[in-house]
């Protein structure tokens, strides 16, 4: 039986989806019940209601936190492989130490179950928040350097952290790949990661900012995942990214995708340094969260290029191209909220 954490979340729904059309026998841990119906609407964008509800019905859930060993330990019984989708993704200065926890030791926590319990495999989702320009290349490979010195946000320290309890896992003899997405575009969660894009060009965005990086579809890093557990490859970890896109694009074909305006104007590095300045003063005068740290303002206006040859080469790996993904997301958020 195959065990997914985060199965409620944008990556894990997707996986879900991929495994049981597939007739494998799939348990899934949540933590909130209440997050369940959305993994049911997930799966109706893709088959229809009927088999949505089939399929949705075929999981066995089970309540489970990756911080509560007793809960694991119940969730992990007859478990032979694992996708670890679970995290925080948070660039809200006040959420540095939940970040650490559940990604780092949650993920050890992980590892260490999977140990216990014989797990044959491990499929952990990273990002590529972990990786590091390596000295004499031009693009961000699995070559890669984590540079300490480096300002790194909360959010890539803590994905690296839980990267490391990873291998620490191969050092005791569990087979284990890593994927690491870039942003990850896909449908069913408006309010939160890249789905709020989509909401924001919806109500009006009016700025843009010039940050380069890696994007893929969520259906990419899902079916890219299952390839790599279902081969032989072990102890490996591998670049999900499509295409290097700066921002400026991405909201374009965004705005396309759900006809409306796109973002005319160009943010410049003085307004976000005095947001950043004024978030500060408003967390010592009245106690607000600091929304943004000085690592993220800063890495707004950088450029980071990723390559995906290893995907492609190892495992012949296919991507879709960024804009068709696009399309096909914003034409589901167009039938939400029409």
């Amino acid at each position: 039986m195959i065990l997914v954490t985060g199965g409620t979340g944008l990556v894990g729904s997707h996986l879900l989806l991929d495994l049981v059309k597939s007739g494998k026998k799939v348990k899934a841990i949540y933590r909130n019940a209440s997050k369940l119906p959305d993994v049911k609407k997930v799966f109706s964008y893709y088959v229809p209601a009927k088999e949505a509800a089939f399929l949705f019905d075929s999981i066995d859930w089970v309540e489970a936190n990756i911080l509560d060993i007793p809960s694991l330990n119940e969730a992990f019984k007859d478990i032979k492989y694992v996708y670890h989708c679970a995290a925080i993704v948070s660039f809200n200065t006040s959420n540095t130490k939940k970040l650490r926890t559940t990604n780092i030791e949650g993920t050890a926590n992980i590892v260490n179950s999977c140990i216990k319990f014989n797990v044959e495999k491990l499929c952990h989702i990273s990002s590529i928040a972990t990786m590091d320009l390596a000295l004499g290349e031009d693009q961000i490979t699995e070559n890669f350097t984590w540079y300490p010195e480096k300002e790194h946000s909360d959010y890539a320290i803590s994905k690296y952290g839980a990267e490391i309890e990873v291998w620490r896992g191969t050092q005791e003899g569990l087979r284990t790949v890593i994927v690491n997405p870039g942003v990850i575009i896909g449908p069913g969660f408006w309010n939160n990661g890249s789905g709020q894009l989509f909401k924001k060009i919806d109500q009006g965005l009016n700025y843009h900012f010039p940050k380069t990086t890696g994007f893929v579809g969520v259906m990419d890093v899902s079916k890219a995942s299952i390839l790599l557990m279902d081969s032989s490859i072990e102890n490996e970890q591998f670049i999900l990214v499509s295409e290097n896109l700066s921002f400026k694009s991405v909201l374009e074909l965004v705005a396309e995708s759900i006809h409306k305006k796109s973002p005319q104007n160009s943010l410049k590095p003085w307004m976000v340094f005095i947001g950043w300045v004024y978030q500060g003063f408003a967390h010592i005068l009245w106690g607000a969260d600091k929304q943004l740290s000085k690592n993220d303002y800063k890495s707004l206006f950088k450029h980071s290029y990723y390559s995906n040859d290893k995907a492609k080469e190892k495992i012949g790996f296919s991507f879709l191209p960024m804009n068709e993904v696009i399309k096909e997301t914003g034409k589901i958020y167009r039938k939400e909220y029409s």
